[in-house]
């Protein structure tokens, strides 16, 4: 660089017109005239000591080295207006934002939320259910829980350990299963059909352990999401194995039963991130979680020790 860029409003013009490829186009996104835009790239150009765009008649053609900086500059102005909506939306102490799946969100922590609201009214919630992976370091959010593949070793931020289980609606049984005295084993739910989240890797794993891999068995139905998982086996679509958290509340309720001995270990857990420095607010609704997920350890033990 022949001498140092000062003026940041150059690389702001520069990604617009790289976007559009075009200055007209940028120039109307800036409220700039055409004119005015393609001055900033010259000068952008000429600090930069290479070329951004090749220049025809009718259009223009953004250079290979043009490309690599619009692909850079793009993603630092993004982290900035991230950070700088994170520091506008949180400069009080009243909201906290939280970052989560889809299915942990609807299926464990919105049924479950109105408890850390009673205790604090004045905290304004702010849920954002989805499966990219957000930085809070960033200013993206204030927590993540994130699902992830189960490490022994790292514990340190480890807020659940999931297991599955195997559970099914009691409108799903025929007439026959619905007058047994006891409640249908294995191989008689294993003659419904068998729901899955995208692969049936876990009832391979079941029906290995049961010695049961070589009968037919019917895998129609695939899910991408264990929340849908869930909902289809309470809808009485077929038999499931399901994640113990998404399942919590249906199963409490009674809108799912689960068969006894046919617990799995899932290779999943739920893991808490945050910024290295932990806020007052963070650190409470990080002891809420915690303390709720005991409560589901505890209901789970006693439900073992009664099936």
């Amino acid at each position: 660089m022949k001498e140092p860029l000062r003026n940041l409003s150059l690389l702001v013009d520069f990604e617009c017109a790289a976007r559009w490829c075009s200055f007209k186009l940028a120039a109307h996104e800036l409220h700039k005239t055409p004119a005015a835009v393609s001055q900033n790239i010259k000068q952008l150009e000429q600090l930069l000591g290479f070329a951004l765009f090749e220049r025809y008649a009718r259009h223009l053609s953004i250079t290979e080295k043009g490309s690599e900086l619009a692909s850079t500059v793009s993603h630092l102005l993004a982290d900035l207006h991230i950070k700088v909506t994170a520091l506008r939306d949180d400069s009080a102490n009243d909201s906290l934002r939280i970052s989560c799946t889809h299915s942990f969100a609807m299926k464990w922590l919105v049924p479950r939320l109105h408890r850390y609201t009673q205790l604090h009214p004045d905290m304004d919630i702010r849920i954002d259910s989805n499966d990219a992976v957000v930085n809070p370091s960033q200013g993206q959010c204030d927590i993540a829980i994130r699902h992830q593949q189960y490490v022994a070793a790292d514990s340190g931020n480890l807020l659940w350990r999931e297991q599955l289980l195997l559970a099914y609606s009691p409108a799903l049984l025929n007439d026959r299963d619905s007058r047994l005295r006891q409640p249908p084993g294995l191989k008689r739910l294993l003659r419904y059909p068998l729901l899955y989240e995208a692969t049936p890797e876990n009832w391979i794993r079941l029906l290995q352990s049961h010695g049961l891999l070589e009968q037919p068995h019917d895998f129609a139905q695939n899910y991408s999401h264990a929340g849908l998982l869930v909902q289809a086996a309470v809808a009485a679509q077929g038999v499931a194995l399901l994640p113990a958290s998404i399942a919590y509340e249906d199963l409490q309720q009674g809108r799912l039963l689960r068969l006894a001995d046919t617990q799995l270990s899932s290779r999943y857990c739920y893991r808490i991130v945050t910024a290295p420095s932990r806020s007052v607010k963070v650190s409470h609704f990080i002891d809420w979680l915690h303390a709720e997920m005991g409560h589901m350890q505890q209901y789970f033990e006693e439900a073992q020790g009664k099936l």
